[in-house]
C-alpha cells in the first residue's frame, strides 16, 4: 500500500496544474460536507495574488508572506502581515457574495475564501478529493497553503485529488474566486442576468479506495431499446485488469467486464421486459457497478430519444414539449439557487403550469435540477454560455466552450431527462460563428450520440413580407432541432397583427420555440395595450400561442420564462429595477395572470 500511495502522490505531483477526471459519482457517495460559514477578504486589486510587478505569487518558489493562500500569522509583534482570514467575516457557501453582503451587490472582482477543517474517519490509506459543484468564474484552489489547481468556467462541477497534501487536523482550504467579466471568457461581457460571484454550489470531500470507479455511461444504445452500452473508467494504479460487474436486479442483469490497462472498459448487454423512462412514467432502474473494493449505485431511467421529419419521438412516440424557460435564481432569496429545495421549487411550479418539459438556460444549472427532472418526469434542454457573440476566432475561447460542454455532458450523460444539448443562444451569424458553433456540435456528437443537438437561433421578418417570418441561419443544417427566438409583439411589431404572422420554414425538422414573452410587473394592471402590466403579457399571450400552434412541424414551446431574474441591463423604474420582468411569476412568489393562460393553453394539448 504503501508503494500504491507514493506513486498516485508522485502522479499528482506532475499533473498539479492540469484538468483532473472530473468524479462522476460524487453525488450517490459518502462525503464530508464543506459546506457552511467561510471567512472571506475582498481583493479589489489581487494584491494576496500578485506582488507589486503583477507577478503571480503561486508562481514563484518561495511567495511572499503577502500571498493570501499561505494564510500566514505573525510569528512575533514586529511581524508584518496585512491579512487575517480569521478575523475577517464570514458568508455562506454554496451561496453568492452579491446577494450575501450589500456592499458586494455590484462588485465584480477577486474574493478569497477560506475554510478551516478536519476530516472526518481519516483512512491514511484512502485517496482524497475536494469537489467544488460549481464557482463563478475562476478558482485557484490551494489546501494548507499549496495549490491544488485551478478551475475556469462558472456553471460546471470541478474536482482536486489533495492526498499529498491532506492532514487528519487543522487543514485549511483557501478558494480565490474570480467573476471579472472578460471579452475572450464564455460568457463574454455582455450578458442578460445577474453575474454572481462565489462558491456557488457544495463543496464536498470524498476519501476513495486506492482504486475506484471514476466515470461510467449506462444507457440504451443509440436505435436499440431492448440494448445497454456504455463504458466503466476506473482511477488508480491497480486499476487494469480489474473485474467490474453491472447489475440491475429489477431486469435480472448481472453482467462482468475485464478493464483493459488503462482501467477502462466498453460494456454491451440485451435487457428485455423494460419500462421505458418517460414524461409520464419517469421509471429509474437500481444500477450497481461494483469492483474489488469500490461499489456505485444509481438511478438510471431508460428512453429513447430521435427525430423523424418533423417529429420527436420518445420511445419511438411522438411528443410535444410543453415547456418553460428557466434561470437558476432562488426567487424568495433574490441570489443563484443552489439546493434541492429550490429545484424543488422551481421544477414544482412547472410542473403546476402542466410542463413536461423545461429549457435550464442559459449555462448548466445544478445538478440537483437534472436529478430532481429525473425522478419527476421533466424532460430537459441543457446549454453552455455560449451566448449573443463571442470570440469566434480565437481558439482559447473556444476551448473554454468546449471545456464546458464536456463537463456538462460527463456530469449528466446517464440522466435520462436530459434529451437535448443547445450549444448557443441568439448569436449572429457568420462563417466564423458557424465553424465554432459546428464543431462544438461535432465534439457533443463524439461524447453522447443518444441525444438531440440544438440551439436558440433567431427569425426575422421577410423583406418582401414582414408577416412571413423565416430562420436564415446556416447552423439549422447542423442541428437535430430546429430552434429559435421570437419576440413579435414585444420587440418589434404590433401585438394585435401577431394573429396575422406566419412562418416558412423549409427543412425537414422539428421546431422548437426556445422563447416568446413580454415584461409585466406583477401587481401593475392597465388595460390590455399598456405595456409592462400584466394585462399586456397576458394578451400577448393570447394572441403568440394559437399562432405557434400553426407553425408546420411545431414540436415545443419553451416561453421566457417562469419567474423574473435579476438583470443589470434592465434599469426602467418602476418597471424593471434591475428585473427582467418576462417571468410569469414575480421574485415575490407571485403569479401573473400569463400563468394561468399558458396553464390553460397547455391543458388543451393533445
Amino acid at each position: 500500500m504503501k508503494f500504491i500511495i507514493s506513486l498516485n502522490i508522485l502522479f499528482i505531483t506532475i499533473c498539479t496544474w492540469a484538468n483532473q477526471p472530473l468524479l462522476q459519482n460524487n453525488y450517490l457517495r459518502n462525503g464530508q460536507s464543506l459546506n457552511g460559514r467561510w471567512h472571506y477578504i475582498v481583493d479589489v486589486y489581487e494584491s494576496g495574488y500578485f506582488n507589486y510587478r503583477m507577478e503571480p505569487h503561486d508562481g514563484t518558489e518561495n511567495p511572499g508572506s503577502s500571498a493570501f493562500f499561505l494564510n500566514k500569522k505573525p510569528k512575533n509583534k514586529t511581524d508584518r502581515i496585512e491579512y487575517d482570514f480569521d478575523a475577517a467575516p464570514t458568508m455562506n457557501v454554496p451561496g453568492d457574495w452579491n446577494s450575501q453582503k450589500e456592499k458586494l451587490f455590484y462588485y465584480e472582482g477577486t474574493v478569497w475564501y477560506k475554510k478551516s477543517f478536519n476530516v472526518e474517519n481519516y483512512d491514511a490509506s484512502k485517496r482524497y478529493y475536494v469537489h467544488f459543484g460549481a464557482v463563478n468564474y475562476r478558482a485557484d484552489v490551494y489546501l494548507n497553503g499549496k495549490k491544488l489547481g485551478a478551475h475556469v468556467g462558472g456553471f460546471t462541477p470541478f474536482n482536486f485529488e489533495m492526498t499529498h497534501l491532506l492532514q487528519e487536523k487543522d487543514n485549511f482550504l483557501i478558494v480565490k474566486v474570480d467573476n471579472k467579466r472578460a471579452t475572450d471568457e464564455v460568457p463574454t461581457l455582455s450578458t442578460d442576468w445577474w453575474n454572481y460571484g462565489g462558491i456557488t454550489r457544495d463543496v464536498t470531500i470524498y476519501g476513495l479506495e486506492a482504486t475506484f470507479i471514476e466515470d461510467y455511461k449506462i444507457q440504451l444504445t443509440k436505435n436499440k431499446n431492448d440494448e445497454v452500452s456504455g463504458y466503466i473508467q476506473l482511477n488508480g494504479v491497480d486499476k487494469g485488469a480489474q473485474n467490474v460487474n453491472i447489475t440491475i436486479p429489477e431486469l435480472k442483469i448481472n453482467k462482468s467486464f475485464l478493464t483493459d490497462k488503462n482501467g477502462f472498459v466498453s460494456v454491451r448487454f440485451p435487457v428485455k421486459r423494460v419500462t421505458y423512462w418517460s414524461d409520464t412514467n419517469p421509471k429509474l432502474y437500481e444500477v450497481t457497478i461494483a469492483i474489488a473494493k469500490d461499489k456505485v449505485t444509481d438511478k438510471i431511467g431508460f428512453r429513447t430519444i430521435e427525430t423523424k421529419g418533423k417529429e420527436i419521438l420518445l420511445n419511438g412516440k411522438k411528443i410535444f414539449l410543453k415547456g418553460i424557460s428557466i434561470h437558476e435564481e432562488n426567487v424568495m432569496r433574490g441570489g443563484r439557487a443552489w439546493s434541492m429545495e429550490d429545484a424543488k421549487v422551481l421544477l414544482g411550479w412547472a410542473k403546476e403550469l402542466g410542463c413536461n418539459y423545461v429549457r435550464l438556460a442559459h449555462y448548466p444549472h445544478n445538478e440537483n435540477m437534472i436529478r430532481l427532472a429525473d425522478q419527476m418526469g421533466i424532460l430537459v434542454w441543457e446549454e453552455i454560455p455560449v451566448y449573443w457573440t463571442i470570440q469566434w476566432t480565437n481558439a482559447e475561447t473556444y476551448q473554454k466552450a468546449e471545456t464546458q460542454l464536456t463537463e456538462l455532458i460527463q456530469r449528466d450523460k446517464n440522466r435520462a431527462s436530459s434529451i437535448i444539448w443547445s450549444m448557443a443562444n441568439e448569436t449572429p451569424t457568420s462563417k466564423e460563428r458557424l465553424t465554432f458553433l459546428t464543431k462544438l456540435a461535432t465534439k457533443a456528437r463524439a461524447l453522447d450520440d443518444t441525444r438531440l443537438i440544438s440551439a436558440a437561433l433567431e427569425d426575422h421578418g421577410k423583406k418582401e413580407d414582414q408577416n412571413i417570418m423565416i430562420v436564415e441561419d446556416e447552423f439549422a443544417e447542423v442541428v437535430d432541432v430546429l430552434s429559435f427566438n421570437q419576440y413579435y409583439g414585444w420587440y418589434g411589431g404590433e401585438i394585435d397583427n401577431i394573429k396575422n404572422i406566419r412562418w416558412e420554414i423549409d427543412i425537414d425538422k422539428p421546431v422548437i420555440i426556445s422563447e416568446f414573452g413580454a415584461g409585466a410587473l406583477q401587481g401593475y394592471h392597465a388595460d390590455n395595450m399598456t405595456r409592462w402590466s400584466e394585462e399586456f403579457q397576458e394578451l400577448l399571450y393570447e394572441e403568440t400561442l394559437p399562432t405557434l400552434a400553426k407553425i408546420p412541424g411545431i414540436s415545443g414551446i419553451t416561453p421566457w420564462t417562469l419567474v423574473d431574474f435579476r438583470s443589470p441591463r434592465r434599469t426602467l423604474l418602476p418597471y424593471q429595477d434591475g428585473w427582467n420582468r418576462k417571468g410569469l411569476i414575480s421574485e415575490t412568489g407571485n403569479k401573473k395572470k400569463a400563468f394561468y393562460t399558458l396553464k390553460e393553453f397547455y391543458k388543451n394539448i393533445e
